[in-house]
Order: structure tokens, then C-alpha cells, then sequence
């Protein structure tokens, strides 16, 4: 029998030959052998083998100690009987080749694929038996006694990797009937980590099917005890849902065998909304077999692998990068049962700039059910919250269109099971394609394969009547799959047409712009023979999009630019997308297709334009479809307020819309905004660039909505920036007021009150300047909220005072009813509760005659009145004035307004000295405001639990609580809380 070594690692570090042990060395030996076998066939670089034995602390002759480490490595295992070399120097690192060796966790993770497998097939007995093998290979902790960061992180995730195995194998074994047999191991499993509510489930699932029926009811009892405790959390639906089953005796609990169809649960369970992005499969592929064949190589290393298996198709434009990686992904999208992601990266469009990883971050993080609330602002977090989501699932993750590695990088998960490909012009030196087979360099078609793919396009039989004339069709073409099928498309759209007739017009040099031979101007040549076979109008609105730098777009922007209607809009576009000028993108949010260019298209539409229209012409067309955008976005902002409230508005005119088509887009007008987003900053900056400043700033403040509500900082800032430039050139003093108490607003929500100040008072001279008051009146009052955080109450009172009859003279409910709420908070800090009460009481008022757009208002309302009500130790009326709070603010997704509600309720709570329910109160308050990343509502959640932590005489609870909140009020500079927390601090003593 082949002597072969052992690698064990799902334990203690072990390597073995037969019986015998093979002795490691020390500590940085088996952190280094440990960091090689978790990457087995895979180049390790030197500097990450520094950074597991040193972490950040390496000395001056690591690399030299890491060569001499690999030494001992290599003569240990030649002394053992390997002369061959395992582990090879390979640049920029080290490499364990894995041969014929062992190793538990490669044969770990067979095992579990082969037992997923057998599972969808239904095949159980199969299932239950590999599980029971992967499981057996487990000997203790992983990687025990082996130190390091990566290791240690390593080792968490395979522990991971265990237990979700384990709950898997329970499933399949409960599907089987051994609810009786798992009972022991599996109330063990439920002690070790009582907190896992699938494990949970399982363990009660199983005691009733085995009779005990008040031991099943008494575990999810206990469990709810925990987590209520222990994470201030109620159990989760499906734990609730079982619960009530068993009080009922619901029949769906009973023992399902294999052939049983509905009930019993669910054998592998599937995070709610895996994403599905794949655009539309490209019909007709032709050939590529053997480039298909090379991207395969992914799928048999993409279980074993510890980081992504990743594939890389490179080539010149028009080869078909993109239809090659979309028809493959569909291919095997079933072999990634936990979805597939996909974005275009635009690396190569003349007008946008590349789209960057943190904007495709942000969207795959919703793609993959995070709230938006949480997903961080930061880069580096938001790439790390990235890897996380996708650790030990199977995703696909196809990138299209990248420029550079740097888009990329982020992008990329940490963790085995994933595979990702990327298509580029570049050949990306930096990247590596694993395994190597998978850099697919894409050539142009064969002539066998280019005649196979216009037959799938025009139809065989029209294609095999003239053999010659297809002949010299596709070598016209070049062989280019873009060209070819442009040219496929117009004969099928013609079936008037012979072959013979397109390789004429091909044939004359004036009409292909002797640019179809060779170079990429061969793709110009093209579009402009099938752009010759589209209607006038259809034509016109080819041209008219390409003139726009928006991203993508849907068809309404069509009917706005020929100034038509939706349903002639639509037809026409789709005229565009059948002569594939335009690609389909999928939905959006308001279920309306979205369409794009691509790149030298929309060039191509662009130099048409400049040809075909003058330059009054080109500025006509966006022009309109600017105020399009401006319409719907400014029709979006009411409906969000519940009026034309809280904004002033330039005079450029709106472009008229259907009232049916604005109801259709704006049912949920966030979502529209959310949707348009990119379209929207996009159309700002453009309409800044050409000078319509007018146009500019107004858009940019009825899109202020969505940037406050998204906390899409960066867009706020950019847009009020570009716009304010414009203003600035145009001497447009309306313009330019506007724009900097935007600014000022962002400033003051990111705390920094000295700029905003600032920008405050710039921005009212330019107002008193234009004579535009209730635009004056919008300032004072964000100047009066800044007065009161200072503490000069009369300076506060007199600005909201002038802000409030400004607001009721033009009949802005919503700024009366926020103006109203500051009023009432000054009062409280002048001690003056029943005219604080008043003044609340009036806002709640004005907020609920807004109606359903007035519910923000309302919420604010409505809270500071139960703060007056905690002035007045009224405690039962703040409470119920808080519920009603948190309704709102839950129906609107508001995060940060929960955050502040659930403070305030158990404040209310600690008032009325029911302290135990005031704190649990308080830490589902902390939890919700961890979500939103706001020091100060996190600090003041802190000090509250400190005091609520001390009456419940949970004494060290209360100092850390203390500490931390002083912590974050420091850190943000808010000297009247860190003076509190300071005080609490001081005075707490043991009783």
C-alpha cells in the first residue's frame, strides 16, 4: 500500500504516516504548516506567513526565520519517508502540494457535498451516512494549540463549519424517523450553545416526536429565557411557530417519511431572498465548448478551496466576454444554491466613471437581506460585512466590464464555496485566475462557428441557401460575435432580405467605413449599418439616450425625451433592444424593465447625434428630459412629506406627465428615488456641467429625501457641491442659498455645528439677498436648533419664532410642525413644561392634518411630547405617547428614530422605577442603534442602562455602561453628556 502523510487539522494539529506520528516542531513551524494546509495547492505569500506567527509585530529577520521554519518542515518529512518535496517555494510564497496525502478538511468538505447532494436527490440513507462520516473526522476544537490571529479566525469558521454540519445531518435524520436515537447527542449539542435556535428546534422537534411532550415545551421555555436574557431578543418565527404547533398538537408535527409530501421541516434551510442577479441567458451561444470546458475547472475546486475559486475571461471588445460568463453562470447555477450575484463594473465607459466596489458592496449587501440601516459607511466595513455574509455559503459572484484589480479586490470573499468571474479588456496582471485553466483568453469565432451562429439568429435554412455569400458574410464580419450577431439581427428583422443582399451593402467599404476588417471601429461599422435599418423615431430616440451620462434607465425617460407617451416609449425601446443596441438589466423596484448601453454604443448613439442635430437641438432634448426627471423627483418629495413642504423650488418649468404614469412610478417614492439614484446624481452633474443651474439645485433638493432617509452622505454633499458651483457661475444668489443650507444641514447632521454655523449664515445673506423667505425661514430654523444645542435659548426662540410665521404664511405643515417641536424642547430647557406641553400638543396637531406624508413630523411630534411628559414625571402618558412613537417610526423603517423612542420608553419606565423592564427596554434600544452608527443616541442608551443596571444591583454592568457611554461621548465631542457620564461615574459606589 502507497505510503502517504496524514494531515489532521479539525483538532489539534496531527500529522501522521500510517501509525506513526510525525513531529511538527514548534510553535512557529505549526503556525506556519497550519496557514499552508489551510490553502492546500494554493500559493502562500511570505508576508501573510509573517503576519500569522508575528501579527503586527514581526522582527527584522522574519523572512529569514520563515526560510528556515519551511527547512525544518521539509526535512521532517523527508526523515519521515517523503523525499519528494510537500511543500514547494513558489513566488511569492510557499505552496503544500497535497497529492496523495490526506487531509481531514478537504475530505471533510467531500463528504458534506456529497451528503448536500444526496440530500436534494431525496436520497436520505445516503445523506445521513456521509454526514455521519464528515462528522466522525472531527477530533476536538480545530487547530487547537496552534496561536495566531488567522489561525484563531480560521479555526472559528471550520467550528462554524461543524456545527452548521451537524444541524444539517439532524435534519436528515429527523426526516428519517431517529427522533428517539439523536436525543442524547443532540440535547448535548443544545447545552454547548443554547443561543442556536436551529439546534433548538431540532431538540424539541425530536422530544415530541419521542412522547415528551412536556420536556419539548420546557426547552423552548428555557431557550426563550436565554435569549430574552442574553440577547434582550424574543425567539424567531420558526422556534415561535413550532411552539404554538405543539400547544395545538398540529398534525404537521407528526413523523414524514421520505415519499411524505408538505409539513415537517424544511431539509436544508436557505436564507430568505437568495439573490438571483443573472441577466437573461444570451440564446444562442455558439461554440466555446472548449472555453466552457476551462471555466468548469471552477466547480471542482470551489468546495475545497479556502478562498474563492476564480475564474478570468479576457479579450477585445465585441468577443463576447459578457454572453460567454452570463451563459456559463446559468449553466451552473444550480451548483450554487445560495445565489448568484451580478454587476457591471462600467470599466470602460467614455462618459460615467467606473462604477467602484464600494457602490457594488452596498448593493450586494442588499441583495444578500441586509437592512439598509446596516450596512456601514465605510468601506473597509462594508467589504468585511461582505465577506462575512458570503462565509461558508455557495455564491456565485460574476463581475462584468472591470478596468482594474482595485474594483475587484473588495469584492472578492474570503471564504471557500464561492466562485467568482470576472470579464475585462485587461489582462489584469494582478489577479490571480485558481485554478490557472480558468483564465480563459477569448478568441474570435471559428468560420464553422460563426455560420452556426448566424443560423441560430436568422434561421438555418435561410443561411445554408447560399453557402458562398454566408461565407463571405461572417469573414465581412471578421468573425466577431458582436458584429456577427448585429448583422444576424438585421437580416432577421428583413426576411425579405437574402444573405447576398447584406453581403452587398457589406461589401461596399463606404457603408462598413472600411472599419469592419480590423481594430475595434470594426463595432462602429456595424452599428451604423443596423441603425440604418431603424425608423425615424426610433432613430431619434437611439440618438437622444445616447446624449444622456445616466447609467441606465427605464422607458418613461424615452416617452419624456420624444415627448410621447408611455406605451410609444416602450414600443420604441424595445425596437432598440431587438436590434440590441440596448441590453435589459432586469427590474427595478417599481417593476418596470431597465435597459443600458453598452459602451461603444453609446458613443456610437452620441456622435449620431452630433452629426444629425444641432447643438440647440441636443441641448432641447435634455433639456426635457432633465425636467422629466426634476418633475417626478420633486412629485416624489411631496408625496414623501405629504406636500411640497420643507423645500423651495427654482422656476424652471416642469415637464407635464401623465398623472397615470407619475401614480404608476411613485406608489412607494423612496423607492423610486432609490432606483433613479445613480440616474438622478448623474443627471445633476450634467445639467451643472451645461450650465443649467437652475435645473441643478432644485434637483438636487428634491432629492434630498432619499439622501437623508438612505444616509447617502456622499451623494448629498456631491450634488449640493456640483450645484453650488453652478450657481456660483451663473450669479445665481437663489441658487447658491439654497445649495449652501444643504450643505449647512449636512454639517449639523454630522455634528460638526461651527461649519454648519457657518454655511448658515452664508446661505440666509444670499437669501435676504433674492428676497426669498420662506427659503430664510428654512435656515433660521436650522440656525434656532443649533442655538439650543449651544444653550442660548433666547437666541433659539427668537429665530424659530421668525421661522414659524414665515412657515404658516406660505403654508408649509410640515416646517410649522417641526418648528413647533424645537419650540417646545427650548421650553423644556428653560424648565417651562406646561407651554412645552402646549407647544407639542400643537405640533402633534398640525402633524396629523398633514396626513399619511406627515408621519416623520408626527413621530418627532409626538416624542417630544412624551418628553415633557417625563418633565412632569407623568410616566403612564409619556409611555403611551412612546408606543405610538415607535409604531410609526417601525412602519417607516425608521432605525434611528426607534433608536431614539425605545431610549426614551425606558427612560419613561426607569421613572416609573420598573427598572428590569426599563433596562431590557434599553437594550433592544442599544441593539437597534448599533445598526445606524450614531455615537451619541449609543452613548446616551448607555448611561441610562448604567443607572438602570445599578437598581437591578447588577453593579459591574452598570460601571461598564458608564465607561462606555463616557467613552463615545468624548470620542464626538459633546461636552454637557461626557460631563454627565463623567458625574455618574464618580458617584458610583458600592453599597
Amino acid at each position: 500500500m502507497e505510503q502517504r502523510l496524514e494531515f489532521r487539522v479539525l483538532g489539534p494539529l496531527e500529522v501522521g504516516s500510517g501509525n506513526v506520528q510525525v513531529p511538527v516542531g514548534g510553535p512557529r513551524h505549526r503556525t506556519i504548516l497550519v496557514l499552508l494546509l489551510l490553502n492546500p495547492g494554493r500559493i502562500v505569500p511570505v508576508d501573510t506567513l509573517i503576519e500569522a506567527v508575528w501579527n503586527d509585530r514581526p522582527p527584522a529577520t522574519a523572512r529569514t526565520q520563515v526560510s528556515i521554519c519551511i527547512a525544518a518542515l521539509r526535512k521532517t518529512f523527508k526523515a519521515a519517508g517523503f523525499p519528494d518535496e510537500v511543500i514547494v517555494t513558489a513566488h511569492p510564497g510557499y505552496l503544500l502540494r497535497v497529492g496523495t496525502h490526506r487531509l481531514d478538511s478537504a475530505e471533510f468538505a467531500e463528504l458534506v457535498s456529497a451528503a448536500e447532494s444526496a440530500a436534494r436527490d431525496n436520497r436520505l440513507q445516503d445523506a445521513s451516512r456521509c454526514y455521519a462520516e464528515a462528522l466522525h473526522l472531527w477530533r476536538g476544537q480545530p487547530l487547537a494549540g496552534v496561536t495566531g490571529r488567522l489561525v484563531e479566525d480560521e479555526a472559528q469558521r471550520l467550528e462554524e463549519l461543524r456545527l452548521n454540519t451537524y444541524e444539517n445531518a439532524t435534519a436528515v435524520r429527523l426526516l428519517l424517523g431517529d427522533h428517539q436515537k439523536i436525543l442524547p447527542d443532540l440535547a448535548a449539542m443544545v447545552r454547548d450553545h443554547p443561543l442556536r435556535e436551529r439546534a433548538r428546534h431540532q431538540l424539541i422537534t425530536a422530544q415530541y416526536r419521542s412522547g415528551r411532550r412536556a420536556e419539548a415545551l420546557e426547552t423552548f421555555r428555557d431557550g426563550r429565557r436565554r435569549l430574552i436574557d442574553e440577547l434582550g431578543l424574543e425567539p424567531g418565527p420558526a422556534l415561535s411557530e413550532l411552539h404554538n404547533a405543539i400547544l395545538q398538537d398540529e398534525p404537521s408535527l407528526a413523523v414524514r417519511g421520505p415519499e411524505g409530501s408538505g409539513g415537517g421541516e424544511p431539509l436544508l434551510l436557505k436564507p430568505v431572498g437568495d439573490p438571483l442577479e443573472l441577466p437573461p441567458d444570451v440564446p444562442g451561444l455558439a461554440g466555446r465548448k472548449e472555453e466552457l470546458a476551462q471555466l468548469n475547472e471552477l466547480l471542482d475546486l470551489s468546495a475545497t478551496l479556502r478562498g474563492p475559486a476564480t475564474g478570468l475571461i479576457t479579450g477585445v471588445a465585441g468577443v463576447g466576454k459578457t454572453s460567454l460568463a452570463i451563459h456559463w453562470a446559468h449553466s451552473v447555477a444550480e451548483r450554487f444554491p445560495d445565489g448568484q450575484l451580478f454587476a457591471d463594473l462600467r470599466g470602460y465607459d467614455e462618459h460615467l466613471e467606473p462604477t467602484t466596489a464600494d457602490e457594488i458592496l452596498g448593493r450586494f449587501l442588499r441583495s444578500l437581506s441586509v437592512p439598509i440601516g446596516q450596512i456601514p459607511a465605510e468601506p473597509e466595513e462594508r467589504a468585511a460585512l461582505y465577506r462575512s455574509m458570503l462565509a461558508d455559503r455557495r455564491v456565485l459572484v460574476v463581475l462584468d466590464n472591470v478596468r482594474t484589480y482595485a474594483q475587484v479586490r473588495p469584492l472578492l470573499p474570503s471564504s471557500g464555496g464561492c466562485c467568482v468571474l470576472v470579464t475585462s479588456r485587461e489582462q489584469l496582471s494582478e489577479m490571480v485566475a485558481w485554478p490557472p485553466q480558468a483564465w480563459v483568453r477569448l478568441g474570435l469565432l471559428s468560420s464553422y462557428e460563426a455560420v452556426e451562429l448566424l443560423g441560430r439568429i436568422v434561421g438555418e435554412e435561410r443561411i445554408a441557401a447560399d453557402p458562398p455569400s454566408t461565407d463571405r458574410l461572417v469573414e465581412l464580419c471578421d468573425l466577431l460575435p458582436l458584429a456577427l450577431r448585429i448583422a444576424g439581427a438585421r437580416l432577421a428583422s428583413k426576411p425579405h432580405w437574402t444573405v447576398a443582399r447584406l453581403v452587398r451593402r457589406l461589401s461596399d467599404e463606404r457603408l462598413r467605413l472600411d472599419e469592419l476588417s480590423q481594430g475595434e471601429s470594426q463595432v462602429r461599422a456595424s452599428f451604423a449599418l443596423t441603425y440604418r435599418g431603424l425608423s425615424p423615431r426610433t432613430a431619434l430616440l437611439y440618438r437622444s439616450l445616447g446624449l444622456l451620462n445616466v447609467p441606465d434607465f427605464s422607458a418613461w425617460v424615452a416617452a419624456a425625451l420624444l415627448d410621447t407617451d408611455l406605451y410609444t416609449g416602450e414600443q420604441l425601446i424595445e425596437q432598440l433592444v431587438d436590434a440590441q443596441f440596448l441590453d435589459v438589466v432586469g427590474l427595478d423596484a417599481t417593476g418596470h424593465p431597465r435597459y443600458r448601453f453598452q459602451n461603444l454604443l453609446r458613443l456610437f448613439a452620441r456622435e449620431r447625434a452630433e452629426v444629425e442635430e444641432t447643438e440647440e437641438e441636443r441641448r432641447a432634448l435634455l433639456d426635457r428630459a432633465f425636467r422629466a426627471y426634476l418633475t417626478l423627483a420633486e412629485q416624489a418629495h411631496r408625496r414623501a412629506y405629504g406636500g411640497d413642504f420643507s423645500i423651495i423650488h427654482s422656476a424652471v418649468p416642469r415637464h407635464p406627465l401623465p398623472q397615470e404614469l407619475t401614480g404608476g412610478l411613485l406608489v412607494r417614492p423612496l423607492d423610486w428615488l432609490e432606483t433613479e439614484r445613480l440616474s438622478l446624481t448623474a443627471v445633476i452633474d450634467q445639467a451643472a456641467g451645461l450650465g443649467m443651474d437652475d435645473l441643478a439645485w432644485d434637483l438636487t433638493m428634491s432629492s434630498l429625501v432619499l439622501f437623508e432617509t438612505r444616509n447617502y452622505l456622499d451623494d448629498w454633499r456631491e450634488c449640493s457641491e456640483r450645484s453650488l458651483a453652478a450657481a456660483r457661475v451663473a450669479g445665481n444668489a437663489r441658487g447658491q442659498a439654497a445649495m449652501l443650507h444643504n450643505l449647512g444641514a449636512l454639517e449639523m447632521r454630522q455634528r460638526d455645528f461651527s461649519a454648519a454655523y457657518g454655511l448658515f449664515a452664508e446661505a440666509l445673506a444670499f437669501h435676504e439677498r433674492a428676497r426669498e423667505e420662506h427659503g430664510r425661514a428654512l435656515v433660521l430654523r436650522n440656525m434656532a436648533m443649533i442655538d439650543e444645542m449651544r444653550g442660548e435659548l433666547d437666541t433659539a426662540m427668537g429665530r424659530s419664532a421668525q421661522a414659524l410665521e414665515i412657515f404658516h404664511a406660505v403654508g408649509d405643515l410640515s416646517s410649522v410642525a417641526h418648528v413647533l417641536n424645537n419650540m417646545a424642547q427650548i421650553q423644556l430647557d428653560r424648565g417651562e413644561t406646561e407651554r412645552a406641553q402646549q407647544l407639542s400638543m400643537e405640533s402633534v396637531r398640525v402633524s396629523t392634518a398633514i396626513g399619511e406624508g406627515g408621519a416623520r413630523s408626527l413621530a418627532l411630534g409626538t416624542h417630544r411630547l412624551a418628553r415633557v411628559y417625563l418633565a412632569q414625571n407623568e410616566y403612564e402618558l409619556a409611555e403611551e405617547a412612546l408606543l405610538r412613537v415607535i409604531r410609526i417610526v417601525r412602519s417607516q423603517a425608521d432605525m434611528l428614530g426607534l433608536a431614539h423612542g425605545l431610549l426614551a420608553l425606558g427612560e419613561a419606565r426607569m421613572g416609573a422605577q420598573r427598572w428590569h423592564q426599563a433596562r431590557e427596554t434599553l437594550r433592544q434600544g442599544l441593539e437597534i442603534a448599533g445598526l445606524v452608527d450614531s455615537a451619541l443616541v449609543e452613548g446616551k442608551l448607555k448611561l441610562a442602562l448604567g443607572t438602570a443596571s445599578w437598581k437591578c444591583g447588577d453593579h459591574s454592568d452598570a460601571r461598564r455602561y458608564y465607561a462606555d457611554a463616557l467613552t463615545d461621548f468624548s470620542r464626538i465631542g459633546v461636552a454637557t453628556w461626557t460631563e454627565r457620564a463623567c458625574t455618574a461615574l464618580n458617584e458610583l459606589t458600592e453599597p
